[in-house]
């Protein structure tokens, strides 16, 4: 396992290539906005990230699911995908107009719905489905979120936006209170996921937790025999949740309703192809990522039983109240309809 990751890792080498990964994207982002015109039904540049809780955009993708459905429709649809790191980034990419669907967690949904109310109007799309999201810690003394000392950083995708930001201070403020919520934050280090598991893996860097996602959490807990549990989302947010969702604009989504209708329609053929055929769906993840992970951990992380791939958001409106309670964003969502586009695919979200 450890062959599959860089071996050695410190603080400045991850600084740098994490600093000049966004530097590079700026600028990439800067000159699309600049240069791409506003365009007319047939097109959608879609924004995803690392990890398996993008397998439905990987089944999408391979299948062409987006272009099928786009024929329904009566168009030929072209569709442009782009991987980033972090919430942060992806919504910067939204705004600039680089993208037209971004793909991130439900704290840079819910940040992002809140700065663009009354204006860009953006609210999500739907969901990627149900996964719980570990805090591992390589740190044999750390058992609880209490446990983490100065000595200690946790690597997120974005530091105090990424859902794993938002869900470590909402089990902080349940642990020390509310006034208490930002209490860990001073631990956390914003780092790619794939970068995160190589530090947790190797041991002997500053990095000894991970608020990650699968496959890079399961192959912490393989990789590393110190490696362990310390929070589960599912145990914070009261159940199975959609910790990772895609979002818009209101522009694009009324001046695109064929397109729009299309990519939903696909993301649901997408889930139902998971659920049934969850074997090929690992080769799928496998070959479009040009991952060296172990076939037989990643199906077994797209069977477990408390992984769903659906559309429907479920469980999302706590971490909305938390995040108003606290002063995270300052318009108050009433229910989770009002940050989520009215739509029959997402019709029994929560």
């Amino acid at each position: 396992m450890l062959a599959r990751f860089r071996s050695t890792a410190t603080r400045s080498s991850f600084g740098r290539r994490f600093t000049a990964a966004l530097l590079t994207f700026s600028m990439g982002v800067a000159g699309f906005a600049a240069t791409a015109p506003a365009h007319a039904e047939g097109q959608i540049r879609v924004a995803e990230q690392f990890g398996i809780v993008y397998l439905l955009l990987n089944v999408a993708r391979d299948q062409q699911f987006v272009e099928k459905e786009g024929r329904k429709q009566g168009l030929d649809i072209k569709v442009d995908w782009v991987k980033l790191s972090g919430g942060a980034a992806v919504n910067d990419a939204l705004l600039s107009g680089a993208v037209d669907i971004a793909g991130a967690g439900v704290g840079p949904l819910l940040t992002i719905w809140d700065r663009t109310r009354g204006k860009q109007n953006v609210k999500g799309v739907a969901s990627l489905g149900n996964l719980p999201y570990y805090l591992i810690s390589n740190d044999p003394n750390v058992r609880t979120i209490a446990d983490f000392t100065e000595k200690d950083r946790i690597a997120v995708p974005a530091v105090n936006v990424s859902v794993q930001s938002r869900v470590l201070q909402y089990a902080a403020a349940k642990r020390w209170g509310d006034k208490d919520y930002n209490r860990l934050d001073k631990f956390t280090q914003a780092l790619p996921h794939p970068d995160a598991a190589a530090a947790i893996i190797a041991g002997g860097t500053e990095i000894t937790g991970h608020f990650g996602n699968p496959p890079f959490q399961e192959q912490e807990l393989a990789g590393n025999p110190k490696a362990h549990i310390v929070l589960n989302s599912y145990d914070v947010l009261g159940g199975p949740s959609s910790a990772t969702v895609l979002y818009a604009t209101e522009k694009f989504r009324d001046n695109n309703p064929k397109t729009y209708r299309a990519f939903v329609d696909a993301l649901a053929d997408a889930a139902r192809f998971i659920t049934a055929n969850p074997d090929a769906a690992a080769d799928i993840y496998i070959r479009t990522n040009q991952s060296k992970i172990d076939r037989n951990l990643l199906v077994k992380v797209i069977k477990n039983p408390q992984v769903q791939f659906k559309v429907a958001p479920q469980n999302t409106f706590g971490l909305a109240q938390f995040m108003y309670r606290v002063g995270a964003i300052k318009n108050e969502p009433k229910s989770w309809k009002d940050y989520f586009f009215d739509d029959p695919a997402t019709a029994a979200g929560s």
